[in-house]
C-alpha cells in the first residue's frame, strides 16, 4: 500500500474509530511498524492526530478542523462518488453556490464539461478547478482569505449573498446529527455558510458517512432546513432512517 493510500487508510480509521494501534495499521497496510510510525509522525506536524505509545488518538476538541491537505487524503473515492452524484442533480441554467470544503471541491470537479451554469463560491480551490471551464459562469463572494483552508470569510463573505438568489447551494459540513442539525468547526466559515442557505431554494448538503452523527463547533441551521444529503454506502442504516423521518432526503452515492 502507497504512502497516500496508508495516510488515508489511518485518517478513516480515526474518524470511525477514534484511534488505532500501530500493530493494527501495520498489519491491515501490509507495512513495518516503523513505517507506521513515520507515517504518524508526518500526520500528527499536521495536526491531523495525536500519538500516544503505540497508538494514534483523534484530537477530541469539537472546535478542531483538520488542515484542508489531510482532508483531502480522507475518504477520498467517498468523495468523488459524492460530488459525481450531486453534480447530477445540477441541470443546465441553473444557478449554484458550491461551498468550501473537500467534498464540495469534488462537486467542482464534477462539473466540468458542462454549460450554462452559474456557480458563485467562497472557495479558492473550488475557483481554481472551474476558472476555465467556458460553459460556466464563475463569481467569487470576496472576504478575508483563511490560510490553509484557502476560503473567504467575514463580512464581504457572508455579504455578498445579500444580493443574489440562488437556485441551489451544495454545502459541505463539519457534523450532520438530528438534534444539533448541521454544524462546522470554524465560526467564521459557519456563518458564511448561513447567509448560502438564506439565498438558495435548495439546500443540498455533501456529507461522507463520517460526519452522520458528528457535532462540531458552531451551529449552522437545523435538520429541517435540509432537503437532500449525499454521501456514501458507509452511512449507518439507524442514522440513515432517522434523517429520513425527519425530512431529509438522502441520496447514497
Amino acid at each position: 500500500m502507497n504512502i497516500r493510500k496508508r495516510r488515508a487508510l489511518t485518517l478513516e480509521l480515526l474518524e470511525t474509530q477514534g484511534e488505532v494501534s500501530v500493530a493494527d495499521l501495520s498489519r491491515r497496510a501490509g507495512v513495518s511498524e516503523m513505517t507506521v510510525r513515520r507515517d504518524l509522525k508526518a500526520l500528527e506536524g499536521r495536526g491531523a492526530l495525536i500519538r500516544l505509545h503505540g497508538r494514534a488518538v483523534a484530537p477530541v476538541s469539537r472546535s478542531y478542523e483538520p488542515p484542508f491537505d489531510v482532508r483531502v487524503e480522507s475518504a477520498s473515492f467517498a468523495k468523488q462518488q459524492i460530488g459525481a452524484a450531486c453534480a447530477d442533480m445540477i441541470v443546465e441554467g441553473e444557478t449554484v453556490v458550491l461551498d468550501v470544503g473537500t467534498t464540495t471541491l469534488e462537486v467542482a470537479r464534477a462539473l466540468k464539461g458542462r454549460r450554462n451554469i452559474t456557480v458563485l463560491t467562497p472557495s479558492l480551490p473550488i475557483a481554481n478547478v472551474l476558472a476555465e471551464e467556458p460553459g460556466i459562469r464563475l463569481m467569487l463572494t470576496g472576504g478575508v482569505l483563511r490560510p490553509g483552508e484557502r476560503s473567504l470569510v467575514g463580512d464581504l463573505a457572508a455579504g455578498s449573498f445579500r444580493e443574489f438568489r440562488f437556485d441551489t447551494v451544495v454545502l459541505g459540513v463539519g457534523g450532520i446529527d438530528i438534534e444539533d442539525g448541521l454544524t462546522e468547526y470554524n465560526l467564521d466559515d459557519a456563518r458564511v455558510k448561513r447567509a448560502a442557505i438564506e439565498i438558495a431554494r435548495r439546500i443540498i448538503v455533501a456529507a461522507d458517512a463520517t460526519k452522520l452523527g458528528r457535532v462540531a463547533f458552531a451551529r449552522i441551521c437545523p435538520i429541517d432546513r435540509v432537503d437532500i444529503l449525499v454521501t456514501d454506502e458507509g452511512a449507518p442504516a439507524d442514522a440513515v432512517a432517522s434523517l429520513t423521518d425527519a425530512g431529509v432526503e438522502v441520496r447514497l452515492a
